[in-house]
């Protein structure tokens, strides 16, 4: 008959002893070693500096716009993902009817300025 194998309480407690070091330890020593935004800030040159606080508001209005689309697209059925791809597509679509527009008005007034000077008007040009 064989004889049972004693329990090793004294292997169980490193292990925990260890584990807990490693799970509580590791993320309190990246805290205590990493620098905080103001640390950073301090070590940036004065261009730097002066830089970061002119596009400061403008950061912030970006990333406060960003937030309000985020909010208004995810009121929607759909995944966020599809619904940033339409709009990201309809505003590409509205740019270029924008950008046919502006060559369209610019075409026209080169044909009306030829009309003005005499000149003969071309209308197979682009």
């Amino acid at each position: 008959m064989a004889t049972k194998k004693p329990f090793n309480w004294w292997l169980l407690t490193k292990m925990l002893v260890g584990g807990g070091a490693i799970v509580v330890g590791g993320p309190a020593f990246v805290m205590w070693i990493s620098p905080t935004d103001e640390e950073l800030f301090q070590k940036y040159n004065p261009e730097l500096q002066k830089r970061s606080l002119e596009r400061r508001y403008e950061r912030q209005k970006e990333f406060d716009d960003f937030v309000m689309k985020l909010k208004e697209q995810s009121k929607s059925d759909k995944p966020i993902w599809l619904v940033q791809a339409e709009e990201t597509k309809k505003m590409k679509e509205s740019k270029l009817q924008e950008s046919l527009k502006a060559a369209e008005e610019v075409r026209a007034r080169r044909e009306e300025l030829r009309r003005q000077a005499g000149l003969p008007t071309d209308s197979s040009s682009s």
